[in-house]
């Protein structure tokens, strides 16, 4: 399969650029990817295509502040930092813009100097290995200087930065949040426990790999970026009973999904672990563990897209990303959902 065959057309005024005031009001386009039927309701509604015995999976990771704005500690030159992943104690990895100007040896300075990072190597794909010097606890420095990793298609100011956290996020660790658990509230999922709903949460820290532009011609050519990601004993105990009892296991966003279908054996049952994943999912893949997906509206010739229509086909997700379109649907980040069963 080539990477243009999940080409579609989007005109740019339906790319969101701030989320809605109340979260479970986003549009939602329920999709059947056995027949391609279409129908359009509220994401509060959602609950209406949940059975008792049903286990929704939600990814709890935390967006960290993971954007910072330096300057060289030898010619005063600006850098910007935006962190990819902890490596190990306060090792990262991280893309440094200008990268031609980042230099192993380089010391660079974040606000006023209660934060420091010397450039130690070179990552993958022209990130950097930094090790970062500093006084106190990471994490509060972090939240003092740092700003949210909003993508570069949101051009507007984030009002509240806990809008681009879900309601439920618990790790810290993340350069994206898992879009998709966005819309939902704590009643949404009450309501979700009240029908017989099970709620179970893996965490996978998102990384750049998840967004990386496809740039090989054959989608097979294209390697993920790898991502960790842990699932608890308790987790795994909820989904294996979902599916030896013949319930739906229904993913929140294509992290959840990874994560999942990364430690599922032929049975579809998973186990508890901690790990790193680079799992890619397009066409052909045949799925174990998930049953229904609930994701956003994605990129063109993007993984995400690929993954997507793997679970349905691709001319039923190409077909629903058109009326999607004509009934101008918010794509991206703070747009709109859809429901995948």
């Amino acid at each position: 399969m080539k990477t243009k065959d999940f080409y579609f057309d989007l005109p740019e005024e339906l790319i969101a650029q701030k989320p809605l005031a109340d979260r479970e009001q986003s549009r939602l386009m329920v999709v059947h990817r056995k027949n391609g039927g279409i129908e359009h309701r509220i994401f509060k509604e959602i609950v209406e295509y949940f059975q008792e015995g049903d286990c929704l999976v939600l990814n709890n990771t935390k967006v960290i502040p993971a954007r910072l704005f330096g300057v060289k500690d030898h010619s005063g030159g600006k850098v910007e930092f935006l962190l990819l992943k902890r490596i190990e104690g306060d090792r990262w990895e991280t893309l440094v813009k200008p990268g031609k100007k980042a230099r192993i040896g380089d010391m660079i300075v974040f606000g006023d100097g209660i934060l420091k990072a010397k450039i130690v190597g070179y990552g993958d794909e022209g990130s950097r290995i930094v090790d970062f010097v500093y006084e106190g606890v990471f994490e509060q420095i972090l939240d003092q200087i740092g700003m949210m990793p909003l993508p570069h298609y949101i051009k507007e100011r984030l009002e509240d930065k806990e809008r681009y956290q879900t309601v439920y996020a618990k790790y810290e660790g993340s350069a994206a949040a898992p879009t998709a658990g966005l819309h939902f509230t704590h009643e949404l999922l009450n309501k979700l426990q009240e029908r017989g709903v099970k709620i179970a949460y893996i965490t996978l820290h998102v990384g750049l790999g998840t967004f990386r532009p496809v740039k090989t011609e054959n989608i097979s050519e294209h390697k993920m970026h790898a991502e960790y990601f842990e699932v608890s004993a308790e987790t795994a105990d909820l989904v294996n009973t979902t599916k030896k009892n013949g319930g739906r296991v229904i993913a929140v966003g294509t992290t959840s999904t990874r994560t999942l279908e990364s430690i599922a054996d032929d049975r579809g049952m998973i186990r508890p672990c901690a790990d790193w994943t680079d799992i890619f999912i397009y066409p052909g893949y045949r799925f174990k563990t998930v049953d229904g997906l609930i994701t956003n509206f994605h990129l063109p010739e993007s993984t995400l897209v690929m993954l997507v229509s793997a679970f349905s086909s691709r001319e039923i997700i190409l077909h629903a990303y058109e009326e999607a379109v004509k009934n101008r649907y918010r794509f991206y980040s703070f747009g709109d959902a859809m429901l995948i069963v």
